[in-house]
């Protein structure tokens, strides 16, 4: 049985939940997202989405889980929306926004262009951070990973893109012709 699955999603004051057929939809004062599903039911009472499985096997189970936590991630969003925040570091690497377009200068030996996407914002409060924000938390965490995987952090320096929150382990270097007489 999932605990995960079992658990009621609370819907705040502003968001409303429809089902239709084979899909969700949930709409909230920032907009709205929708959701394919198969293998559970989804109900709908006042304030709360249930989900129960249509049997017990075990690919349904696990998808128990996961629709549950998707539509939890959709009313979160819809009500107070997604943020990735990234930061750059390294000598002469800088993002600034130029129309709907985010320019990376990464140390390449061209500019990086990053299209915003649909319903996703870029916003840069200074040369060296990234803020996205959006209502679809998939949208938000890929699109972050791919502005990070342009210049990954490099060990020794710390080099690179990275989110904020990021732990960057730095390794020694070299030692090697230092403390010999």
């Amino acid at each position: 049985m999932s605990r995960i699955g079992r658990n009621p999603v609370v819907m705040p004051e502003g968001v409303s939940a429809q089902v239709d057929g084979n899909q969700i939809t949930v709409k909230g004062p920032l907009g709205s997202l929708t959701q394919k599903f198969d293998s559970v039911e989804i109900n709908v009472d006042n304030n709360t989405i249930t989900l129960t499985r249509k049997n017990d096997d075990n690919e349904i189970k696990a998808k128990h889980g996961l629709y549950r936590a998707l539509i939890a991630n959709m009313v979160k969003g819809v009500k107070e929306g997604f943020v990735k925040n990234l930061v750059i570091k390294g000598v002469g690497y800088k993002a600034n926004k130029s129309g709907n377009k985010l320019v990376l200068n990464l140390g390449f030996s061209h500019p990086i262009e990053v299209v915003e996407p649909e319903g996703i914002k870029i916003e840069c409060p200074t040369a060296t951070d990234i803020k996205i924000t959006g209502i679809d938390k998939q949208k938000v965490g890929q699109l972050a990973s791919n502005i990070r995987d342009f210049r990954p952090v490099e060990p020794y320096h710390g080099y690179g893109v990275r989110y904020d929150d990021e732990v960057v382990i730095r390794k020694q270097g070299k030692t090697a012709g230092k403390g010999k007489k």
